[in-house]
């Protein structure tokens, strides 16, 4: 036997695996990212070509690749606001540390978290909450995770009475979303409720209670948080509202409602990393697809895009998107009009219009394959209701084929159809469609040749109200 060859054998596998040991942030890193093998979102644009060709789709491949150039290289309108680009695989982990230790804190006081905010401030994590919780979260008896309320998006009497009414009741936190601090809606709700809490808990123990999620340097929320000592995060400069769940904006409220902020960050660095890696491969990246098949049927007069889910709780994830490519698009007279549905409930109030009415419009469908519950239809001997023929049947089955026969005979009725699928709904799989979203805005704000960075338009009713109230320097 050669002992030699065995020793000298050993010793260079025991270098390999000393190798691989100390470098294994970074070999494990590339592995477990790999996005040839764990990207789930899938498009399918197949149900559009009777209305725009390939050719028209694929004639915006050079275009794209010049608009990733310019957001990777920062070279292209709203380039300050791009810090959302590679923030989900650069996130500093003790910042996700600290998130994770403020959400178990707060978890351990109170049965209620209320986020105070509007617009992107409050609407991504919404849109990843509802998407995970239970469907009934709020009538559970017994609750793991803290109830997550809102405030703040909106100036209604009735809304901010009533829930004061709930938190006189409950052991509650806050957490206060806005760089300015000065936004007139949760502003508002803000002085309202830090009044409850101080009143209810004493000004000291409130302040352990409040969670200041603004600017690093300057703002009115920045210093009444410095002066309180709130608990403090910081919303990046160069990173917009509408592009901020990926933020402590969106990941400690989804972190206290017990939902895991890792497997978040982790899908939307695949969707990053693969969407990078492709940026010239046209056919084989969704954001490529979806950006280029969207402004060809805009170039077709296909001017409104309804966004359409199956399962209830991806409501809110459609008014994310909403606000997302609204307020990126929504300028100098151009845009897609970004509405939604949610089928099969409004196939029963809106279907007859996309069926028949106005030829102006398309869908984009968000299909979920596999649903995390399981429910059969039962056998009735009787059967009056002539349902027996679904006995057995998984209620899922059905919901697909009202999805799939939906989209056959809105196609059959001039109705162009996109469909985006997952798996199922995961914190993995919400954070590569965050992803995907945010960069396809983007890519399709540039082919439109807008900044999808800014909102002037927003300011002008804020004008005329403040004039309205009488605020000093807005008198008409």
């Amino acid at each position: 036997m050669n002992f030699g060859f065995w020793f000298n054998s050993a010793v260079l596998i025991a270098a390999l695996f000393f190798f691989i040991y100390i470098t294994d942030n970074f070999y494990i890193r590339i592995f477990l990212h790999n996005p040839d093998t764990m990207i789930n979102l899938k498009i399918d644009i197949s149900k559009v070509l009777d209305f725009v060709s390939l050719d028209e789709i694929q004639f915006f491949h050079k275009e794209i690749k010049e608009h990733y150039d310019a957001l990777y290289h920062k070279t292209g309108k709203g380039h300050e606001f791009l810090g959302w680009i590679n923030l989900p695989s650069d996130f500093p982990e003790n910042i996700i540390k600290r998130i994770e230790q403020d959400a178990k804190s707060i978890r351990e006081k109170a049965e209620i978290f209320v986020v105070i905010g509007i617009g992107g401030s409050y609407l991504g994590a919404k849109a990843v909450n509802e998407a995970l919780d239970h469907n009934f979260s709020n009538l559970l008896q017994k609750r793991k995770y803290p109830l997550i309320l809102y405030a703040g998006q909106n100036i209604s009497e009735n809304y901010l009475a009533n829930l004061l009414d709930i938190l006189e009741e409950k052991e509650y936190a806050i957490a206060i979303i806005s760089k300015s601090g000065t936004t007139t809606e949760p502003a508002i709700a803000f002085r309202l409720i830090k009044n409850h809490l101080e009143n209810r808990y004493g000004k000291q123990k409130a302040r352990q209670r409040i969670f200041a999620i603004t600017d690093k340097s300057k703002g009115a929320l920045k210093q009444l948080a410095n002066e309180e000592h709130y608990s403090t995060y910081v919303v990046p400069d160069n990173v917009g509202g509408r592009y901020s769940v990926l933020t402590p904006v969106g990941l400690l409220p989804i972190a206290v409602a017990g939902h895991n902020i890792r497997k978040l960050l982790e899908g939307a660095a695949t969707m990053q990393q693969y969407v990078r890696k492709n940026t010239n491969n046209f056919n084989e990246n969704p954001v490529s697809l979806y950006a280029a098949t969207r402004n060809a049927l805009y170039r077709n007069n296909k001017i409104i895009e309804i966004m359409v889910n199956y399962e209830p709780e991806l409501y809110f994830f459609i008014e994310w998107w909403k606000q997302l490519f609204g307020e990126s698009e929504g300028k100098e007279k151009k845009g897609i009009f970004p509405a939604g549905a949610n089928f099969t409930t409004d196939l029963h109030s809106m279907g007859q219009y996309i069926q028949d009415g106005m030829r102006n419009i398309f869908e984009t469908v968000i299909s979920v394959e596999n649903p995390n519950k399981e429910l059969c239809i039962p056998f009735e001997k009787k059967n009056l209701d002539k349902l027996n023929y679904l006995a057995g049947k998984r209620i899922h089955e059905v919901n697909r084929m009202a999805e799939l026969g939906t989209i056959l005979a809105h196609v059959d009725g001039g109705v162009p159809n996109i469909r985006i699928s997952l798996p199922e709904i995961s914190e993995f799989n919400l954070g590569q469609m965050i992803y995907f979203f945010e960069m396809a805005c983007a890519v399709s704000g540039y082919i439109l040749g807008v900044n999808p960075f800014d909102q002037p338009g927003v300011e002008t009713y804020k004008k005329n109200m403040f004039a309205l109230l009488g605020k000093p320097g807005f008198e008409k």
